[in-house]
This record gives structure tokens, C-alpha cells and sequence, in this order.
């Protein structure tokens, strides 16, 4: 087994070197209730169970070294020094949120036995960390895919690397929690009454769950299941319901402070307190004074984080267990009590380098180490039970000896347990896909009273022929109408009713509670989006620019998506973000204004991301998208043409082509736009047999290439368009058939020619085994500038009609 280490042995010399204080050795009977030291509240036999999860995580750190140094395991970034973290975790409760940074073992372990007085909780809990670090398939958090702290009975949220990427989120989460109570309490009446809303296929509660039986392509669906094949997922994933006066946690080092992601998410937290606003989150940063090698100034985090307004802010000592447990339940008991955030500092230290391949000799003096070891906290809480008379030197030694044999007994034991092989048992959890429970809930609506008061007894089905933005926004009236837990917001979006007026008119008619204006950082936005996703809400923000999310995009990249993924779908956050993209917005331009980048999403795995370009398409696609989110706890973009916002004519001036009906609720299910089915219009004048060329499209390409198509139709060549609708995932099937019919493809891509949409649609054609010919026609590798010149890189209808007759010249 392994050899003793330094901090082994200085520990044991430290201990050997204690005397007893004044109490009476042995932890059993009346005795054993007393404070661990005079004033604490924290007792003897509460110190001596943390003393316990602090061993045990040590050990999980010397494990993860032997493991490592025999090719069997993958993570060594350890939890050394930071391991008081275990009295946060006594002084909250088990059904507290959490999302912890990776030093977090003791933790771990402690809510493990809390969750569970088992007498075997706490090997359980050890076994559990050390599946992840081997990466075993039978990790019960991430099967293997990554080594997080994580786990749905412990209501600890896995979290990635990320630095403070989690921060977003957890001021989400606190600003979820108490509107999902309310929302939850107003379900419940419904539900005592008996209240019901009806759709064509059967009813749904108040949170829009179908409890009636509905068929679709021969499947029944019913309780929102479908096959046996997808039941075990479905059934592993329920949004989490916490108690009405639950606090968020959130764990995070002196190195993430300095991070803008972590600024923003504290501004937003002061912001939401300023206001009044219920905000039960306690920060916890676990200051050690090191980013890796880069240190952090002394005194810098209590300098930048204690005058904050809005946020109360706690210090305790990380090398004194009973200090961090005192103020510890200090702070989590004005964050309950107050529903205000709290930011508790802990000055700790960090024993040994980063991770493994780290060697902090290289930037750090031995009177530094030697300085940082003399702060071990286990030194620390052996002392305090020394003194108290819990326990001798002996004893401590002993235990310490009994956990360190039993943590690498259980890490030989878990070495060689079976990892992931098959990409396909990889890919599982990343992005469930049912796709006939998405089109019965897409169906869904209010009952028709409700929709009437909703639309104040104007129904949009009545109102004639939409725009796309009158379309989308009579699609979100109704999707607020019929799912209670849906909430719209970002910049601008209430009172003004967004830049582009698809907002207006919802605050008026569902209130502050459900649709409001969030603060100008798109972090936040997003973060405010992913937390209140966790807890059963139904999230709709909005980017108001594509530009605007760039900044932004590891909220979806880094945390969105990876979510379930990382924790096989015991958590998900369903997410529609509405982002106003794109080019060819007139009178007000530039980059910031039309930006045509989606290479950044594009490539996230599990996103869906929607493109309608017509008002008959924007209304079903976002109805499905939201049920998407609702029912298998998807993330999709639906990006908004700016251009086809206010759009009315198709082909000349006056036409109103670019106007469409909005379908009433009886018409929802055969409309129904399953995620990646493409449209095809055919050839002017005919079926396929009068087609020369296929063209596909997308978003404002669709309306140009429909141009392009009637000019080439006057020289006699006959062009039907496809209209992706869906640029993540490509509507494959749709492509390689339309292709087929005419065997000469033009993809006309409003985006730019590198790492553009195009790219993915020939390599999806060749994929395919498609043989025919295969042009392009795209947008410049440029961005996009102001005025008349933006023309001069941006697609056109002139550049297509080229193209396609360039393609039928050759072949």
C-alpha cells in the first residue's frame, strides 16, 4: 500500500505532541454532548463525524496519487487543506442545493452521512468519489464521463472545471427557488380543485403534464412516456423539488473572484437584494491564496467582497473546524431567515500542488510550504478534540489509520471496475430525444377561457394573416398561458416589449412574476435561466442580440449542455433561449446588429437550434422546442431572423406573401414541426418532375433563394427550395431525399463560408452517398459592416441566381 507522505507524517508527530485540555477522554454518554470547546455550538459528537469525512477526504486525495502512479486512475486535483468545507456542510441541510468547486471531499462525505445514518453511509460515500476518479461506468453520478462531486440524494449539483462558471447558475437557483414554491403552491390548489385544461388529444395539469391517453404514428403515449426502450431514462429524471425555505450553496476558490463570470454573478445577487427581491444563496469562497501558481493578494477578497451592498459578509478560520461551523450556521441562518445572500469567506490552505503534475516548489519557498502545512485543518480538529478530552493521541492516530486502510481497500477494490467503451453508452445522457411525447405536449393548450383572457378575447387565429414577430409572440401568449411554470425574460423584454416588439403586451398580461427585464449582462441572463430550469420552471430568456451571446456562451456550452451528460440525466436544465440574429436588418446595422456567427453553437453537442423563417413555421417550432424542454429537458436556441421580424412581402412589393394565418389549437397536432424536419417548396408550376436544381436554405436565404427561384423560372429552369428550419441537428433524412429528386444541390448559406452551416450540410450530402453535383453560394468571411458596404458581403438573391445557373451549366 502506499508509503506515508509528509503531511502523514507531520500530522502524527503533530498529534503525538498534543496533551489533553481539561475534559474527560471518550466521546460516549451525557459527556459526549458537550461543546467541543466553551461558546461553540458545535458539539462533541458532531466534531467527531466531521473529523471523520475530513480523514476520509484526505485519504480520497492520496488515493486518487496511488491510483494515478499506477495507470488506474484520471483526476488528482485534491481537496488537501480545504477540508473544514465539512462544517458548511453540517450547518445546512440535506435538501439545500449545492454546487461545489472540486476541493469539496469533506463536504461530499458529510452530506453522505447526513442523507444517510447508515452505518455504511460513509464507505458509500467514499466509494462513490472513488468510482470517479477511476472513471468507472458505475460512478453514480457522471458513469464515468467525468470526475464531479454530484448527486441527486444529496441535492449536490455536479458541476465541470470551468472556473466559476457554476456561479451564474446558483444566483439562478436562489432566485428560482422561492418563485417555484409559489408556483408549486398554486399547482397544488389546481390540482385539489380539480382544475383542467383541455387539448385535442386529452388534459394536462397545472403544470401541463398529460394525464390522458393520446396516440401518435400507432405509440401510445401516456404519463408522458413512451416504449420501454426510453422509459428508464425518462423515469431517472424528475425536476427536484426543495423545501419552501431551502438556500442554494455555492463553493468556490479565492481564484474565481477575480473571474468576470463570478463578478457578474455577485452583481447580480446585490442587484436582486438591492431590489428586495428573495435571493437565498450562500456564497462560500475557500481562500487558500493560490490560482494554480498565480496568488492572491492578502486581504484581497475581504477588501472586494466585505462593504458589498446587499451581500452580508462572514470570515471564519479554515483551520479551526468549530470557527467555520459556527459561522457557518451563523450565515446559513441569516440566508434562511432573510432569503438574502451571504458570503462566507474561509482562509484555508492548500496542502500540496494543484493536481498531480503540478509541482509547487516551483513557485512556492519550503518556509511557504512548511508555513501552509503548520495550517492543516486535521491538525486542527485533532486538537480540538485532544483538548476537549474526546479523544487521545492514540485514538486520533488510530482512526486516522482505520480510514486511510479502509479508503485504499475500497480504492483496490474499485481499480479495475468496467469504464465506458461504446461511443453510443458515451452519447446516452447527453440529449434524450422522444420524439412522439414532444408532439403531444406541443399540442397542449389552455382551456378556452383562459386562452380568451390571455389574448384579451382577441385570438390571434382571428386576426388574420402574422408577421413572424406577431406569430412568435402570440405562440409564447400561449405557451404562458398553458404552462404556469414558464417565464419570460432579459433585456428589455417587459416593459418596452423587446427592441423588435415580440414581447409586447405579456407583462401586461401575466405579470412581473412571469415576465420580466433581467440585468444588462448576458451571463446573468442565462445563469437566471439555468437555475430556475433546475427547479421544474419552464425558462424562455432572450439574447437580445447573436452578437451578445458570444461572451456569454459558456453558459451553454460549458453548463447547459453538460449537465446531463454529467450526471446521466439525473439533472437537466430545459432551456429556450430566444436570440434575434442574423444579417440584412436595415437602417441599423454593424456587426452588433447582424451578426451571422452560429459556429459557436453549431458545435455544441445536444443543442437544438431552431432557424423559422416564416410566421406558419415560428409558431409550431417554438411549441415544440418548449415542449422539448418541458418533456426531455432539452436546450434549444431558437434563433430569430431580425430581418423577417416585420416582413410582409415575398416577392415583390404589396404581395403580403411573407404573411401566414396563426393555426388555432384543433389544427396544433397535424402542424406539429418535429426538431430536424425540413420544408420543401416545390419547383413554381409543379411537382419534382418540373425541378432542375435543388436549393437549400435557411432563415432570410429562404425568402432570397425563393426570389432567386422565380427569376430562374422565367429562363425556364425550375428550382424547389428547402428550407432547413433546424441547423442543429441537420435534417439529414430531408436533405439526402430532396437532393435525390433533382441530383444537383446549391446550399445558399446566409452565414459565413467558414464555419458556416453550409460545411455541415455537403458534408452530411456526401455522408450520405449522394453523387450528384454540389455547390455553394455564402456569405463573406467577413463581419458584417454598417451601412450600404454590408451589402457587399452578405448573400444575395443576385449571388444565388449566379451560382444556380452556374451549376446547371456544368453538369
Amino acid at each position: 500500500m502506499a508509503e506515508q507522505d509528509q503531511l502523514e507524517i507531520r500530522f502524527a508527530d503533530e498529534v503525538r505532541a498534543m496533551r489533553p485540555g481539561g475534559g474527560s477522554p471518550g466521546a460516549g454518554g451525557e459527556q459526549g454532548r458537550q461543546p467541543v470547546r466553551p461558546g461553540s455550538a458545535l458539539s462533541v459528537p458532531v466534531c467527531l463525524e466531521l473529523f471523520d469525512a475530513q480523514l476520509g477526504s484526505r485519504h480520497l486525495d492520496l488515493a486518487a496519487h496511488w491510483l494515478r502512479e499506477r495507470g488506474r486512475g484520471f483526476y488528482t486535483i485534491g481537496s488537501s487543506g480545504h477540508e473544514s468545507n465539512a462544517a458548511v456542510a453540517a450547518a445546512l441541510r440535506v435538501t439545500d442545493p449545492a454546487l461545489l468547486h472540486y476541493r469539496s471531499g469533506a463536504f461530499y462525505l458529510t452530506r453522505a452521512c447526513q442523507a444517510s445514518r447508515a452505518p455504511d453511509a460513509m464507505r458509500r460515500g467514499l466509494r462513490d468519489v472513488l468510482l470517479g476518479l477511476v472513471a468507472a461506468a458505475a460512478d453514480p453520478i457522471s458513469g464515468g464521463r467525468h470526475k464531479v462531486f454530484g448527486s441527486a440524494e444529496l441535492a449536490i449539483i455536479p458541476q465541470t472545471s470551468t472556473i466559476a462558471s457554476h456561479l451564474p447558475r446558483a444566483v439562478g437557483l436562489a432566485f428560482a427557488l422561492d418563485r417555484a414554491a409559489q408556483h408549486e403552491r398554486q399547482a397544488e390548489r389546481e390540482r385539489q380543485v380539480g382544475h383542467r385544461a383541455r387539448d385535442g388529444h386529452g388534459t394536462r395539469d397545472a403544470h401541463g403534464t398529460r394525464d390522458g391517453r393520446g396516440t401518435r404514428d400507432g405509440r401510445e403515449v401516456q404519463d408522458g412516456r413512451e416504449g420501454e426502450g426510453e422509459r428508464e431514462t425518462w423515469r431517472a429524471w424528475q425536476p427536484a423539488r426543495w423545501p419552501g425555505d431551502a438556500i442554494v450553496v455555492c463553493s468556490f476558490g479565492d481564484a474565481s473572484v477575480n473571474h468576470s463570470t463570478a463578478a457578474g454573478a455577485f452583481n447580480t445577487a446585490a442587484y436582486c437584494a438591492y431590489q428586495g427581491l428573495p435571493l437565498p444563496l450562500l456564497l462560500v469562497c475557500e481562500d487558500n491564496g493560490l490560482g494554480i501558481s498565480v496568488r492572491t493578494p492578502p486581504g484581497w477578497v475581504r477588501a472586494t467582497q466585505s462593504g458589498r451592498p446587499g451581500i452580508e459578509y462572514f470570515h471564519a478560520d479554515g483551520a479551526d473546524l468549530a470557527d467555520v461551523y459556527d459561522t457557518a450556521v451563523a450565515a446559513a441562518d441569516f440566508v434562511r431567515r432573510r432569503r438574502a445572500p451571504a458570503f462566507l469567506h474561509l482562509s484555508v490552505t492548500r496542502l500540496g500542488g494543484h493536481a498531480g503534475s503540478d509541482a509547487e516548489s516551483a513557485y512556492r519557498s519550503q518556509a511557504e510550504i512548511a508555513a501552509g502545512a503548520a495550517r492543516d485543518p486535521l491538525i486542527g480538529t485533532a486538537r480540538l478534540l485532544i483538548e476537549a478530552g474526546a479523544l487521545t493521541a492514540d485514538d486520533v492516530l488510530a482512526r486516522h489509520d482505520r480510514s486511510r486502510e479502509q479508503v485504499l481497500a475500497l480504492a483496490s477494490e474499485v481499480m479495475d471496475a468496467p469504464r465506458l467503451a461504446i461511443a453510443s453508452r458515451v452519447i446516452a445522457p447527453l440529449a434524450p430525444r422522444r420524439p412522439a411525447v414532444v408532439a403531444a405536449r406541443a399540442a397542449v393548450t389552455a382551456l378556452p377561457a383562459e386562452r380568451e383572457r390571455a389574448f384579451a378575447g382577441r385570438l390571434p387565429e382571428g386576426a388574420g394573416p402574422l408577421t413572424l414577430a406577431q406569430a412568435i409572440n402570440a405562440a409564447l401568449t400561449d405557451a404562458l398561458a398553458t404552462r404556469p411554470g414558464m417565464l419570460v425574460f432579459g433585456e428589455d423584454v417587459a416593459r418596452k416589449g423587446g427592441v423588435y416588439g415580440v414581447t409586447r403586451g405579456l407583462l401586461r398580461r401575466f405579470g412581473a412574476g412571469r415576465v420580466f427585464d433581467a440585468p444588462v449582462d448576458e451571463q446573468a441572463i442565462l445563469g437566471l435561466a439555468l437555475g430556475a430550469g433546475l427547479t421544474g420552471l419552464l425558462p424562455v430568456p432572450e439574447i437580445q442580440y447573436l452578437a451578445y451571446l458570444h461572451n456569454a456562451a459558456d453558459q451553454i456550452r460549458g453548463e447547459a449542455a453538460t449537465l446531463s451528460y454529467f450526471s446521466r440525466g439525473q439533472f437537466r436544465n430545459p432551456l429556450v433561449v430566444r436570440i434575434a440574429a442574423l444579417g440584412y436588418q436595415e437602417g441599423f446595422g454593424g456587426h452588433f446588429h447582424n451578426d451571422n456567427a452560429v459556429g459557436a453553437l453549431r458545435d455544441i453537442p445536444g443543442l437544438v437550434i431552431a432557424v423559422p423563417a416564416r410566421p406558419d413555421d415560428a409558431a409550431p417550432m417554438m411549441r415544440t422546442c418548449l415542449a422539448a424542454a418541458e418533456a426531455d429537458g432539452s436546450v434549444c436556441a431558437f434563433l430569430e431572423p431580425i430581418a423577417l421580424y416585420h416582413a410582409r412581402d415575398a416577392r415583390s412589393p404589396g404581395d403580403s406573401g411573407w404573411l401566414a394565418p396563426y393555426a388555432p389549437p384543433r389544427d396544433w397536432a397535424a402542424g406539429h414541426v418535429p426538431i430536424g424536419r425540413a420544408r420543401t417548396y416545390p419547383a413554381s408550376g409543379g411537382g419534382p418532375a418540373t425541378a432542375d436544381l435543388t436549393i437549400i436554405t435557411f432563415g432570410n436565404g429562404l425568402r432570397l433563394s425563393l426570389r432567386a427561384a422565380a427569376r430562374l423560372r422565367e429562363s425556364g429552369i425550375g428550382c424547389q427550395v428547402v428550407d432547413l428550419r433546424w441547423i442543429a441537428p441537420l435534417p439529414v433524412a430531408d436533405i439526402l431525399r430532396e437532393a435525390a429528386v433533382t441530383g444537383r444541390v446549391l446550399i445558399a448559406d446566409e452565414t459565413r463560408r467558414t464555419g458556416g452551416v453550409s460545411e455541415a450540410v455537403v458534408t452530411a450530402l456526401v455522408d450520405g452517398g449522394f453523387n450528384g453535383r454540389i455547390a455553394r453560394v455564402t456569405s463573406e468571411d467577413s463581419f458584417i459592416p454598417l451601412g450600404d458596404a454590408a451589402a457587399s458581403v452578405l448573400l444575395s438573391e443576385r449571388n444565388i441566381e449566379a451560382a444556380a445557373r452556374d451549376l446547371l451549366r456544368r453538369g
